[in-house]
C-alpha cells in the first residue's frame, strides 16, 4: 500500500476539509491525503518546493481543485499545471460550491477533467465524495510519469 500515489486536496474550507477527509476514511481509501489551503502551496507541493522540499517524488493520483481560494485561485493554478510538461497529465477535478456556468466553462477549457459541484447535503456530500475518490485514486488508470 505505500506505493499508493497520495491524493491532493486544495481547498481552503476547514469545514470542507473535514468532511472530504471523513469521506475518504468511512470509504478506507488508504492514499495519503495532503491537504493544501490555497494555489500557491498546491504549486509548492507539486513543484517540491517551501515545506514539500523533501516530500517523495511522484505526482499525486489525482488532485481535487476548488475554484475560489485565496492568493491564487483553482483556474490560474490550473493553466500553470496544463503548460507544465510532468504536470500536464495530472488528473485534476474541480470539486467546488461554484455553480456558476462561467466556472464550469473555464475549467473545462483549462484542462480539468471533471467538475464536481460539492452538494449542500451532508450525507449527499459524503457519497459524492467518497464516489469521486474512489474512482479517481483507485479505479482510474494513470499514464506512467514521465
Amino acid at each position: 500500500m505505500n506505493d499508493l500515489r497520495p491524493i491532493l486536496l486544495v481547498e481552503d474550507n476547514p469545514k470542507d476539509v473535514e468532511l472530504t477527509l471523513e469521506a475518504f476514511s468511512e470509504h478506507n481509501l488508504a492514499n495519503k491525503v495532503v491537504v493544501v489551503r490555497d494555489g500557491v502551496e498546491a504549486l509548492e507541493f507539486l513543484l517540491y518546493e517551501g515545506q514539500f522540499k523533501s516530500r517523495k517524488r511522484g505526482n499525486p493520483a489525482v488532485l481535487f481543485l476548488d475554484i475560489k481560494m485565496p492568493r491564487m485561485n483553482g483556474i490560474e493554478l490550473l493553466h500553470i499545471i496544463r503548460k507544465d510538461p510532468v504536470l500536464k497529465l495530472l488528473p485534476v477535478v474541480m470539486l467546488t460550491s461554484s455553480r456558476e456556468e462561467s466556472d464550469l466553462v473555464k475549467s473545462y477549457e483549462s484542462g480539468a477533467n471533471a467538475f464536481v459541484v460539492k452538494p449542500v447535503d451532508f450525507d449527499h456530500f459524503m457519497d459524492v465524495v467518497k464516489q469521486i475518490g474512489v474512482f479517481w485514486a483507485l479505479i482510474n488508470e494513470l499514464p506512467p510519469e514521465k
